[in-house]
Formats: C-alpha cells, sequence, structure tokens
C-alpha cells in the first residue's frame, strides 16, 4: 500500500529567485507585459512542494500534480527576489495539500494552494506506455 508514514503536515521548503526575462511572460507565452508570469509562479510553487515532501517519500514513490489554486496579486518586474515558500499542510491517505505563498521585499506576490497525490513511480509510469 502507499500510504507515506513518514509525511506529516508542517513539511516545509523555500526558493528564491530573482527575475529573469526567461521568467516573463512575454517569453512564456501566457502575457505581453515583462513581469513574473503566472505559469511561473505555479512553476516554482510546485518545485517547492516537490522538495518538501522529497526526503520523507519510501523509495520508489513520488508524487503527481493534481489540483491547484493560485491568486496572482502583484506584478514582479525582471530583477525583483521573489520568494516562494510551500508548507504541506494536510495528509489525506495519499492525498497531500500544501499551502503556498510568494513575496518580494514588500508584500505578498502570489498565495495559492497544490494537491499532489503520491503514487508509486513504477506503475505510473508502465501505466502511461499502455
Amino acid at each position: 500500500m502507499l500510504t507515506p508514514m513518514t509525511l506529516t503536515p508542517g513539511l516545509r521548503a523555500r526558493l528564491l529567485i530573482m527575475v529573469e526575462k526567461e521568467d516573463t511572460a512575454p517569453e512564456i507565452g501566457s502575457g505581453d507585459v515583462p513581469v513574473l508570469a503566472t505559469p511561473r509562479v505555479l512553476a516554482l510553487a510546485e518545485q517547492a512542494t516537490v522538495q518538501a515532501v522529497a526526503g520523507a517519500l519510501e523509495p520508489g514513490q513520488t508524487s503527481v500534480g493534481t489540483k491547484v489554486a493560485l491568486e496572482h496579486l502583484v506584478a514582479s518586474p525582471v530583477g525583483t527576489h521573489v520568494e516562494i515558500a510551500a508548507e504541506l499542510t494536510k495528509v489525506d491517505g495519499r492525498r497531500l495539500v500544501f499551502a503556498f505563498t510568494a513575496h518580494d521585499r514588500h508584500t505578498a506576490v502570489a498565495t495559492g494552494t497544490v494537491e499532489r497525490v503520491v503514487v508509486d513511480r513504477e506503475r505510473f509510469l508502465s501505466r502511461l506506455s499502455r
């Protein structure tokens, strides 16, 4: 069974980035204003959730994203330092719920939740080749 016994609420990870041209909406294709793109915020939030539980999963396990809620509150131009923090807030069997925030020096940039499900990596991949 895949119930991850070592996963408990409170696991956390933080990432710090400086917004680069490659992180902006025009570069990602999500708009035409040169600020941190919403899809990039999401990718960073998911990266933080993966890092938060990386050391707590059993060998052969991984997690896959299943649900996201994101509110992008403030534009961040190139050169802005943004910290993304994710915390595991709920474990419901294989389902993991994370809260995340992104902040610049002065204010909240984005907030939201990410849900992931713990899976057996090999079994998951074998289903893709059918």
